[in-house]
């Protein structure tokens, strides 16, 4: 709760100053005088359109993942790995101090993943290549890793952030396809053409630089969500044996929703847009500690 309010906080603040930058610069008269909009409006018309997107996907998070990846959740143990899992994410939990989430296994590559929008009903969930290509070790390491992203509560914050930077991204698109349409392309009344090229070409720059800042937020909680795995198992080894083993597979994909939850992901060229750090980096970080 209290990051969900600074964040909140630190959203409106940042809106107090971009609504002060903007009527000491004139814009805000500009802008009413060219389009009647006031810039408090837009600035509110924003909010509302950038969070309630992230918000709402928060909130059906865990029936969306069970429905992309074809999770099975676990409610009474059919085998033997099936209830050492059940009761691992539990020991796990109470570790953490968090309610015991669903648990689910989904048939593919070699991943795992949490989500949720509540840290007492979340919903881990992990691969059958997983589970078969790693000791139970490093498989509870894995599953720490996940539940220190749950007791983290890295789904909310990532959620806040993506609702501010979409906020943003909305208002800034619109402002710069106003100044366009009215300098450039000489619109005098109402909005031109030139406006709504400018404004779907802003937003696409802007959705790009904003998913940037998303990414660089998502990779700086790997780094803790893997020294919460060490802690609860008292030690890094097992999550260092994990991520080598990681570093010799093939990561299994996950539906684009839920890179930022699972355990890896491929950086690639993109390194920019990746929600993880490269493997050694957080074997680094670890054997460090």
């Amino acid at each position: 709760m209290k990051r969900i309010v600074l964040l909140l906080v630190t959203n409106l603040a940042v809106m107090l100053v971009l609504s002060i930058v903007l009527r000491v610069l004139g814009l805000d008269q500009y802008l009413y005088a060219q389009t009647g909009t006031s810039y408090g409006g837009l600035l509110v018309a924003s909010a509302v359109v950038g969070f309630t997107g992230a918000i709402i996907s928060l909130l059906i998070s865990k029936t969306m993942a069970k429905m992309s990846t074809g999770a099975h959740v676990i409610t009474q143990p059919s085998s033997e790995a099936e209830a050492w899992l059940l009761e691992t994410v539990r020991k796990l939990a109470t570790t953490a101090g968090i309610g015991m989430p669903e648990v689910a296994i989904y048939e593919g590559a070699p991943n795992a993943f949490a989500t949720g929008a509540f840290k007492n009903s979340a919903l881990v969930a992990v691969s059958t290549g997983l589970l078969q290509s790693m000791n139970k070790e490093e498989v509870e390491a894995v599953l720490g890793h996940e539940i220190a992203h749950v007791a983290n509560g890295d789904m909310v914050t990532l959620t806040l952030i993506q609702g501010v930077v979409n906020t943003f991204v909305f208002f800034f698109a619109r402002i710069i396809g106003t100044i366009v349409d009215k300098a450039v392309f000489k619109t005098e009344r109402g909005t031109g053409p030139g406006y709504f090229i400018t404004v779907i070409v802003a937003q696409i720059v802007l959705g790009i630089l904003a998913s940037m800042i998303v990414a660089w937020f998502s990779r700086h909680r790997e780094f803790r969500a893997d020294a919460g795995s060490a802690k609860y198992l008292g030690t890094p080894s097992p999550m260092v044996n994990a991520l080598r083993r990681l570093g010799g597979l093939e990561p299994g994909e996950l539906p684009k929703s839920m890179n930022g939850f699972g355990i890896t992901d491929k950086a690639g060229i993109m390194a920019l847009l990746a929600t993880h750090p490269p493997i050694e980096k957080r074997i680094a970080a670890l054997t460090s500690r």
